[in-house]
């Protein structure tokens, strides 16, 4: 189970292909991690770990509750 804080990009990347994106990919100055139609962009690695606030932005442009994070 995810923290709902403060992540790697490595583990953020791990735990949303297991909610069934597929990806990094390339993007134009973003990777970009894809699920159907939705195209969700990922920070870039060399920003450090991705903070709490980022996170809550990440998964509401996935569509992801804190429930669903926090019960991978």
């Amino acid at each position: 189970m995810p923290a709902f804080g403060p992540i790697s990009r490595r583990e953020l990347l791990h735990y949303l292909r297991r909610l069934g994106f597929a990806g990094p990919l390339a993007g134009t100055r973003h990777q970009i991690m894809v699920r159907g139609s939705l195209k969700l962009r990922i920070p870039n690695p060399h920003q450090g770990e991705i903070s709490r606030d980022l996170l809550v932005r990440i998964l509401s442009e996935a569509g992801i509750s804190r429930d669903e994070w926090e019960s991978l």
